[in-house]
């Protein structure tokens, strides 16, 4: 029976350790590795929690080895800290589920991917990364203007105060998330239409769209953006749907032609917003989603369109054990 460990950032460990609630935003619950645990083993593989990158490192150290590892690490420190396990595996040439070092640290820094995304032709907003106190008064992009950290998940550092009118508030916003932070930031052009996340699995040419689905803002919502408290707290504040009518092909190619454009692989979200014409704009890429079944995005919409939990990991897993020759398990 073939091995699959587990690797992850566990928040109430980081917690314990000191870390704010906000901190840890971007870990995983126990009930999360629970659920997959369960999932993973349900299709016939043997299951190996082994945590975090020190865990990991201790681990290969001892002389461990897994047949395929399933990593949502998330990391702790820099643009690249997405990529500390991936890497890692690779040195010791196992294979693992998701998207390789240089991906996942693309996408993280949000610039950069809209770099490429813009590079690929793929509608994006107009957007600029400010570093120093004096790029603001360089900034000639027609407000309001929308403004969060280059690389943070979870709605880190979006809120209300993101979405900017004047060139005064543009600058006490971005002093702010600096001071927070301790990272670039980036400024983009607001888009006031109706927003989207669609979840993407497999791999290249093999990659299709699962589904996706509208996020709308009630009236207790704090404001009419994905911030982190609307995420955090989104029972009551936010209804998801799933996406109809003319606009959804559109919505779905965008979405798929810019998970190929970067190169993403096994599964992963896409977050979408349309524009004052009602065209849809790339906003942002996620990787490495959230897989608490109840309460992450991917598998929301993936219930929404049909598709159950165990669907859901399976599809990833098919598409991981593919790519490294590996076969799938037996249920």
């Amino acid at each position: 029976m073939r091995t699959i460990g587990l690797t992850y950032d566990l928040k109430d460990d980081y917690i314990a350790a000191g870390f704010s609630k906000e901190e840890a935003a971007e870990f995983d619950s126990p009930q999360t590795i629970q659920a997959l645990e369960d999932t993973v083993r349900s299709f016939g593989f043997q299951v190996d929690r082994i945590g975090n990158l020190r865990a990991l490192m201790k681990r290969l150290l001892a002389g461990d080895r897994w047949d395929l590892v399933f990593n949502i690490a998330e990391g702790v420190r820099g643009p690249g800290r997405e990529s500390e396990v991936p890497c890692l595996l690779e040195s010791f040439r196992i294979p693992y589920t998701f998207s390789d070092p240089m991906v996942l640290a693309l996408c993280l820094h949000k610039g950069m991917t809209k770099h490429v995304i813009r590079d690929n032709r793929i509608p994006t907003s107009d957007f600029l990364v400010l570093e120093r106190e004096e790029d603001v008064g360089k900034v000639n992009i027609p407000f309001p203007l929308f403004v969060k950290p280059v690389a943070e998940g979870t709605g880190k550092g979006v809120s209300p105060h993101s979405k900017v009118e004047t060139r005064e508030e543009l600058r006490k916003t971005v002093l702010l998330l600096w001071e927070r932070f301790h990272q670039p930031v980036l400024v983009e052009r607001f888009l006031p239409g109706k927003e989207y996340t669609v979840g993407i699995v497999g791999t290249g040419p093999e990659a299709e769209v699962i589904g996706g689905m509208e996020i709308r803002y009630g009236s207790d919502a704090e404001g009419d953006i994905y911030s982190y408290s609307n995420k955090a707290q989104y029972e009551g504040r936010i209804t998801y749907h799933p996406i109809e009518g003319p606009a959804k092909d559109n919505i779905y190619r965008l979405a798929l032609d810019a998970y190929r454009a970067l190169y993403c692989r096994d599964g992963g979200r896409v977050d979408i917003r349309e524009d004052e014409k009602g065209e849809p704009q790339f906003l942002e890429i996620n990787p490495l989603p959230g897989l608490h079944p109840i309460d992450s995005d991917l598998p929301i919409l993936s219930r929404l369109n049909g598709i159950s939990y165990a669907q859901l990991i399976e599809r990833i897993l098919i598409s991981a054990c593919k790519r490294n020759g590996l076969s799938f398990g037996v249920r």
